[in-house]
């Protein structure tokens, strides 16, 4: 079985790599600072000029670049190159403010169709396979990076994008998909349907899914290998670096390789913007080394993780990120204390319930409130109401725990919160209604 999709480059020594970072590191910084005014006027503000930076060592002295940025810049502020060298854009998915535009050369596509490729080897994928991409296509950039990855490794490609739930299991079940590309929430979805209509796991071909663009836990990994009878693979991307690719797990499941040849990493303190030696865990920061159109340069992602370099049983030499443990700007602050909507979801399946809820924030009386409506499965759900409240005291008290506040517990029918096809919304925080 084919283990790399890029062997010379996936099991690259930490000296050929730091050297492959060396020189695209300088070659990036000239590129930016003579093709993008926003980040030279950046530059010069903080005193640095493209000669300052000699290698990766130098990339702590230029300045960060935040969401906030690539708005203001909306749409074509930190474009890097004549738009008739752009063949495509992508754009995030967010309903607040002006969407982030990212732009890409053929090359820049080329280069991320790679990393997607190297993700789906690294889950065990070859032209032997069939894989079914339900991620969203057009502009959410799910569907068209696992796409041109898998047509990189040269596996047959169904283009189901989201939705559609049994459009998607008549071709996964005719169609014998061995591989499965989509959100968390939305395998769990499948899982659950494939279920409902009287398909056991050793029902379908399946043997791996490749899934992100949410957070998800290791519980609800768990839960989804059981569901669908596979192994399943996280990745990471963002629209601002290119989209999924940036990072991907291989069979230890321990962490997902950064594609380090193409994106650099650090870890910083989210608030005083000190880079943290290896090991701590703070807000992760990507540097782009050779995107061409939308090259951004020490990019804060507000994804909150570790990095490690640890010998990996695969062989990569890569180092690898943890899953990220929440944002710095979707962490929940409640009566004063640190909430992430992660926390909630590993309470849930520790406690054996389904990885469907909702969190509820409001303040009443000058004081937060916090309610969880908890879906019951088909067999935990009773109509006996002194035991549906028995089971939230017993939740809310796990959960308290956990937190360090005791939310209300919900319990719920089965089927009654809204399932996502695409990315899930599990938090509805009224609060800044009323301020």
């Amino acid at each position: 079985m084919q283990r790399y999709y890029q062997p010379d480059i996936e099991t690259a020594s930490r000296e050929e790599i730091v050297k492959i970072q060396n020189e695209k590191i300088v070659k990036q910084v000239r590129h930016v600072y003579d093709n993008v005014e926003y980040y030279r006027n950046l530059m010069d503000k903080k005193g640095v000029k493209p000669e300052d930076i000699k290698g990766i060592e130098d990339i702590h002295k230029l300045p960060f670049l935040k969401k906030d940025d690539l708005r203001e810049c909306y749409p074509y502020g930190l474009l890097a190159t004549d738009l008739k060298n752009c063949v495509r854009i992508q754009s995030t998915s967010g309903t607040t403010g002006k969407r982030v535009v990212a732009f890409y050369t053929q090359h820049d596509v080329d280069l991320w169709e790679e990393c997607c490729a190297r993700a789906i080897v690294a889950a065990g994928g070859s032209d032997e396979d069939v894989v079914q991409v339900a991620y969203g296509y057009g502009l959410f950039t799910g569907g068209a990076g696992l796409h041109g990855g898998a047509h990189k490794v040269g596996a047959m490609t169904l283009p189901m994008s989201s939705g559609n739930t049994e459009r998607q299991i008549q071709f996964m079940m005719d169609l014998q998909s061995t591989i499965l590309c989509c959100t968390p929430s939305y395998a769990a979805f499948i899982a659950e349907s494939l279920k409902d209509r009287g398909y056991k796991p050793e029902d379908n071909k399946l043997k791996a899914g490749i899934f992100g663009a949410e957070p998800w836990t290791e519980e609800m990994r768990q839960a989804i290998e059981e569901g669908l009878g596979i192994k399943a693979y996280d990745i990471y991307g963002l629209t601002e670096t290119s989209g999924p690719g940036v990072a991907f797990e291989c069979s230890e499941q321990k962490g997902m390789h950064i594609n380090e040849d193409h994106f650099y990493a650090e870890i910083i303190d989210p608030d005083t913007g000190e880079v943290l030696p290896e090991g701590e865990k703070g807000e992760l920061v990507f540097t782009a080394l050779d995107k061409e159109a939308f090259p951004l340069l020490r990019y804060r992602t507000r994804d909150i993780c570790i990095l490690t370099r640890g010998k990996c049983s695969c062989g990569r030499t890569h180092v690898k990120m943890c899953k990220p443990m929440g944002r710095s700007d979707d962490m929940l602050i409640i009566r004063g204390v640190n909430v992430f909507p992660s926390q909630i979801e590993t309470v849930l399946l520790n406690e054996g319930y389904t990885p469907n809820y909702m969190i509820y924030v409001d303040r009443k009386n000058n004081t937060d409130t916090l309610d969880i409506d908890v879906e019951l499965s088909v067999d935990q759900f009773s109509d006996n109401i002194a035991d549906l409240q028995e089971r939230e005291k017993k939740l809310a008290a796990a959960m308290r725990t956990m937190l360090g506040i005791g939310p209300k517990i919900h319990l719920v029918p089965p089927k009654t919160i809204q399932r996502s096809e695409g990315k899930a919304v599990r938090v509805v925080d009224n609060r800044k209604l009323h301020d």
